[in-house]
């Protein structure tokens, strides 16, 4: 994967907030780790095309996604974007299996296609949902659920999974499963993800690179390469992780 973003947007009135951030990967598995309003979903919001910066750029497997100087703003349908909220925001009206259709079908409902329809069944099947294409989001568990979301996002095969603090809503015993089981669906459908999180746990599974962020800048950049090195230096894992309360200045040591 490549993927290059620098950015700046300036966001509220009575309490104004600038995101003003500039990172890039090669990796299958990046995470943006910082505490909550550090500007962590505003970044991916970005990438996804829910939010326009106020300038800048970001490209994507070298394809412009938005360039505030050559004026291109994608829209959201054209950036082949996957992405996976929060609160897995699926519609409390629809099956599991018009969820996961959703995004084939469009705003205007439109019926599927045979190919689009062997995409459902595939990916239902996939993230082990399909005997629950008839059931309703309320009668689900939270995992279920985000089963759920995670196959809307990927019907589409899109070119990058942005995730938005996936765990944080299930209990910690499901987290770790969960975690396996999005490791495995990446490896199976070969999308690189962007994962947004304030969890030690998430950057230790899934940090192949990981952007450190806090009060709407980048701290740090660090890779799993960095990590093994550090862990051969006899360090704690948790060194890749610079703490919350800094002022733009890294600890180090001689």
């Amino acid at each position: 994967m490549s993927l290059t973003l620098a950015i700046s947007k300036t966001v509220g009135a009575a309490r104004r907030f600038t995101l003003e951030v500039a990172f890039g990967t090669q990796d299958a598995l990046t995470v943006i780790f910082g505490p909550s309003g550090s500007g962590k979903t505003m970044s991916i919001q970005a990438i996804a095309g829910l939010l326009r910066p106020d300038g800048g750029s970001i490209r994507l497997h070298g394809r412009v996604l938005f360039d505030s100087a050559a004026r291109v703003n994608l829209p959201v349908r054209r950036r082949h974007v996957g992405y996976l909220f929060q609160q897995h925001a699926l519609f409390p009206h629809l099956t599991v299996a018009n969820n996961v259709a959703y995004p084939l079908r469009g705003f205007w409902r439109r019926a599927l296609s045979p190919e689009s329809r062997r995409e459902v069944t595939e990916i239902m099947q996939a993230c082990e949902i399909e005997g629950l294409a008839a059931s309703l989001p309320r009668d689900l568990s939270g995992g279920q659920q985000q089963r759920v979301a995670l196959a809307r996002a990927l019907v589409r095969r899109p070119e990058i999974l942005l995730l938005d603090e996936p765990f944080s809503a299930l209990d910690t015993g499901l987290r770790a499963r969960m975690r396996e089981e999005l490791l495995a669906i990446r490896q199976r459908f070969d999308v690189p993800l962007v994962m947004i999180t304030h969890d030690p746990a998430d950057v230790e599974v899934f940090g192949d690179t990981v952007v450190h962020i806090a009060h709407g800048r980048v701290l740090d950049q660090s890779s799993r390469t960095v990590k093994t090195v550090a862990q051969t230096c006899h360090e704690p894992r948790r060194h890749a992780l610079p703490p919350y309360d800094v002022q733009g200045v890294l600890p180090c040591e001689a």
